[in-house]
């Protein structure tokens, strides 16, 4: 494999990446987006999250990157179990409120509160009941990674993806 003498010398060079480039570069790569919501303090406490993906099988486990300046996270991770939610397609509203104004993040919304406090939206496509397996601080993010203890997959429709800093819609493929 040739690599083209642009791409050789960034790949050797010990440049800066522009963060606007950077953004954009990894915004071609779809990905789903999930709620991350618990009770804590008898308060519902939630964030969307468009870095969500499957580790593992045995034990199960999944993963979410949050920013390190969340702070949101602070708390929701006191929760001894967390709820995640896959949004469907209609829910890029819900995911602006999630990350809108913490008091009314919830408001308008059904949702499901465990007897461990894990939150999940009633209408998702999957959520899981889940608790931190472990905690990985990389770069400007922290890797949240989740055992699972319980998941429920009801919903057909289609996912909520995260695209080019947007929202939207994968095309059925039936």
């Amino acid at each position: 494999m040739t690599l083209s003498p642009i791409l050789s010398a960034q790949l050797t060079t010990n440049q800066d990446i522009d963060p606007k480039r950077l953004r954009e570069a990894f915004g071609v790569f779809p990905s789903g987006v999930v709620a991350a919501a618990a009770e804590v303090d008898g308060q519902l406490v939630g964030l969307a999250a468009s870095s969500f993906t499957s580790i593992s099988l045995e034990p199960a486990l999944v993963s979410f990157s949050v920013a390190r300046t969340s702070r949101t996270w602070p708390t929701l991770r006191r929760a001894g179990h967390l709820g995640l939610t896959v949004l469907a397609d209609h829910h890029g509203g819900v995911c602006r409120q999630l990350a809108g104004d913490v008091e009314h993040r919830f408001d308008g919304l059904e949702v499901t509160v465990t007897e461990d406090g894990a939150v999940t939206l009633d209408d998702g496509l999957a959520m899981f009941d889940c608790s931190i397996y472990r905690e990985v601080e990389a770069g400007d993010h922290v890797i949240v990674i989740l055992q699972l203890h319980a998941v429920e997959h009801a919903d057909t429709s289609l996912p909520l993806v995260f695209h080019r800093s947007a929202f939207g819609r994968m095309a059925d493929s039936a």
